[in-house]
């Protein structure tokens, strides 16, 4: 039987440890600015040294990132990626390199300025902020090699104007694949804001009317992302025709989206 598909309308690791007993802890991990054309705002960010024994010294940079087609965070240089806001972000002299003593924290302020112009084919810019510890820290792997041990964590960085957001997410196929006897689903953010949300799948044993919802998965998306997400299928699922039903709730109370799959499962 062929598959049938039936379509229905209805965003790094803010914390770092390691054996040596030696991390940072940076909070918000995301910082969020709604900024229009030649305008600056200035977040905090917060920066603790968890370590019991180590001083860390730490230095601020950036670089760009985005999602792939998987929804895998990809990191690039600073301003590689048409969507960087990289050039526009600003810390103080003072925050940019700096010490802290065993449990010691720093606050920094972090300063978006946006150029005077925009494309408005780009409706959100992004950029990473790093804190990377400059002082390696001896330690010993778990087979006792000497090693040297540093951290870093990396702070996204969301720009967008104060134009109304639309959040769009639509689905645009959902296939199963035999070989792999997996459901592959197909989805676009076709909005003009950073959106996440929820993917439920239900499946419907046709024959037997039993009925099971699978694990649910979270996504983040960017506007333009076209996503690939791979749903697994429980070991134990005996063979039949099933139907297997999509939700993704992103977030607006006035629109979620639902797909439909009949497929033979032997």
């Amino acid at each position: 039987m062929k598959n049938q598909f039936f379509f229905f309308f209805v965003l790094f690791a803010c914390w770092s440890s390691l054996q040596a007993q030696t991390g940072i802890s940076v909070s918000p991990p995301r910082l969020y600015f709604e900024l229009n054309p030649g305008q600056s705002g200035t977040d905090k960010l917060v920066i603790t040294n968890v370590s019991q024994s180590n001083t860390l010294d730490l230095a601020v940079s950036l670089g760009d990132w985005e999602y792939n087609q998987m929804g895998e965070n990809m990191m690039y240089p600073a301003e590689t990626l048409d969507t960087s806001c990289a050039s526009w972000v600003n810390v103080k002299k003072e925050d940019s390199y700096f010490s802290l003593k065993p449990g010691e924290k720093k606050e920094i302020e972090v300063t978006v300025t946006t150029p005077n112009l925009l494309k408005s084919t780009v409706p959100v810019h992004t950029s990473m902020l790093y804190v990377t510890q400059m002082n390696p820290i001896d330690d010993v792997d778990s087979k006792g090699a000497n090693m040297k041990v540093s951290v870093r964590s990396g702070i996204k960085l969301f720009h967008r104007t104060t134009d109304p957001r639309i959040k769009k997410i639509e689905i645009q196929n959902m296939v199963f694949n035999k070989q792999s006897k997996k459901i592959e689903l197909y989805f676009e953010n076709n909005g003009n804001v950073w959106t996440d949300g929820t993917i439920y799948l239900d499946l419907l044993n046709t024959k037997t009317g039993k009925k099971q919802s699978l694990n649910h998965m979270v996504f983040y998306s960017m506007p333009g992302n076209k996503r690939e997400v791979i749903i697994d299928l429980p070991d134990d699922l005996q063979t039949g025709k099933y139907v297997g039903t999509v939700l993704i709730d992103h977030g607006d109370e006035n629109s979620i989206e639902v797909a439909e799959l009949s497929f033979d499962y032997e």
